[in-house]
Formats: C-alpha cells, sequence, structure tokens
C-alpha cells in the first residue's frame, strides 16, 4: 500500500514539475523559456505522457508558437524539437493531426526564413518531416 502511494506521489511531484516548465515557456525571460524547453524535452523524451500532455495540449501548443516565433536561435530549435516529441507523444490520431495543422505554417515559416539560425532551421525540418509522418491525414 504505502509502495502504491509513494509512487502516485512521485509522478504527482513529476506532474507538478512538468506543468512549472510548461508555465516557464511563458516567462520573460529566454534562459528561463530555454531551460523549461530543455526539461521537457527530457521529461518527452523519457516516459510517455500522452494522457497528462492531452488535456494540456493546446496551451502547450500556443507556448512553443509563441517560442518560435518571438525566440532566437536555441529557443526555435529546442522548441521544434520538443513540439517533434509532443507530436510522438500525441500519436496519428486527431489530436496529433490537429497539432500538426496548427503549426505547420510557422515550421514552414522559420525553416524558410534565411536570416534564421541553421539549428533552428534544422529543427523545424526535423519536425516538419517527423509530424508530417506520424500525424498528417492529407497524403500530399
Amino acid at each position: 500500500g504505502s509502495e502504491a502511494a509513494g509512487e502516485q506521489g512521485q509522478e504527482e511531484e513529476a506532474e507538478d514539475r512538468l506543468k512549472e516548465h510548461m508555465d516557464n515557456l511563458l516567462d520573460k525571460s529566454a534562459k528561463t523559456r530555454q531551460a523549461a524547453l530543455q526539461n521537457l524535452r527530457l521529461a518527452f523524451s523519457s516516459k510517455t505522457l500522452s494522457e497528462f500532455l492531452l488535456e494540456r495540449r493546446l496551451m502547450l501548443t500556443d507556448s512553443l508558437e509563441k517560442c518560435l516565433k518571438k525566440g532566437k536561435g536555441e529557443e526555435q530549435a529546442l522548441a521544434g524539437t520538443v513540439l517533434t516529441l509532443l507530436c510522438l507523444q500525441m500519436g496519428s490520431g486527431p489530436e496529433g493531426e490537429e497539432l500538426f495543422r496548427s503549426l505547420k505554417p510557422l515550421l514552414i515559416s522559420v525553416l524558410t526564413d534565411s536570416t534564421a539560425s541553421p539549428g533552428a532551421r534544422q529543427s523545424c525540418a526535423t519536425a516538419l518531416g517527423m509530424c508530417c509522418y506520424i500525424a498528417a491525414a492529407d497524403l500530399e
């Protein structure tokens, strides 16, 4: 019994940390946003969080969109990576498709922006390809 309660407590603690990282995506400080993106990247690549993310996907999508639009270089690159992982977490269902459809124009915009850093462009290209492969319903 106490083992299960301990696991549940750890899970709630982990979710609280994730919520904090998501909130930090909207911080004024670029360093804080980058740290939040790095923490989310680690979390999304190490554990299946579909249920948790399903409830928060719209807020997270908006935050990642802001990081891609207003961020520079490293922040944009990290946002592209987190977006790819989010798309993997959402899967090929309607949620993943919606995520891809909403951010596809922005990914293309960063990808084709010659003033964007090579890392940001590469990350957006990867996100575009992976999300398209996972979640695009339209075959074209």
